[in-house]
């Protein structure tokens, strides 16, 4: 078996030691988790880094360094189907430069999480079972902790006195708020909102 093949595989374990559900226990995950991590071949898993990167330059790199070609509608289902798991997860981090980014920016990217990094760094030596029982320990509180950074930028919208919805971050969302809390009632008071919702509201 190729080196190539062993990282894939060790990042296939990993994500299972990790408890993501099965769906995110497959290639394209572990080929999304080595980008996040920018290990190619050549590094050790010591030498694991933490850039921003999007979904392109994701699907780029695993071809570029493990040359997993994936098509280019593959990008909603990398995004959809392993990175909003990741970081529902807590193990990756959405725009951290940028929390409020819109949600369809093309600039849009993640990066893994600084105490997973410390975790994976240590793959493969005498302290990893003892570091994944205490990451494991505390992961919740962090997906707690990042899961409520991202609704502090989302967008709140009253669409009844009892009734708020919150949408994604940008100017967008802005605007339907506006159009609903400013527009609706000054222009046509008494009418019925219908809300359909969309991929990035809830």
């Amino acid at each position: 078996m190729t080196k190539k093949n062993n990282y894939i595989k060790d990042a296939r374990q990993i994500l299972i030691s990790l408890g993501l559900p099965r769906a995110q226990q497959n290639e394209r995950s572990a080929l999304c988790l080595l980008a996040l991590l920018n290990l190619t071949p050549d590094k050790t898993w010591a030498q694991a880094g933490n850039p921003r990167i999007g979904i392109t330059p994701i699907i780029d790199w695993a071809r570029k360094h493990y040359q997993k070609d994936y098509a280019p509608n593959t990008r909603e289902t990398v995004r959809r189907q392993t990175m909003h798991q990741f970081v529902d997860a807590g193990i990756a981090l959405y725009n951290p430069d940028n929390p409020s980014r819109p949600v369809n920016s093309p600039k849009a990217v993640y990066q893994i999480e600084a105490t997973a990094l410390t975790l994976l760094r240590s793959f493969g030596t005498a302290t990893w079972h003892d570091n994944l029982t205490a990451y494991l320990a505390k992961r919740e509180t962090l997906a707690a902790k990042y899961a409520k950074e991202r609704e502090y930028n989302r967008v709140p919208v009253r669409i009844a006195p009892d009734k708020k919805i919150t949408l994604s971050p940008g100017e967008h969302s802005e605007l339907i708020r506006a159009i609903i809390e400013d527009f609706g009632p000054r222009f046509a008071p008494g009418s019925l909102l219908i809300y359909a919702g969309d991929t990035g509201d809830k």
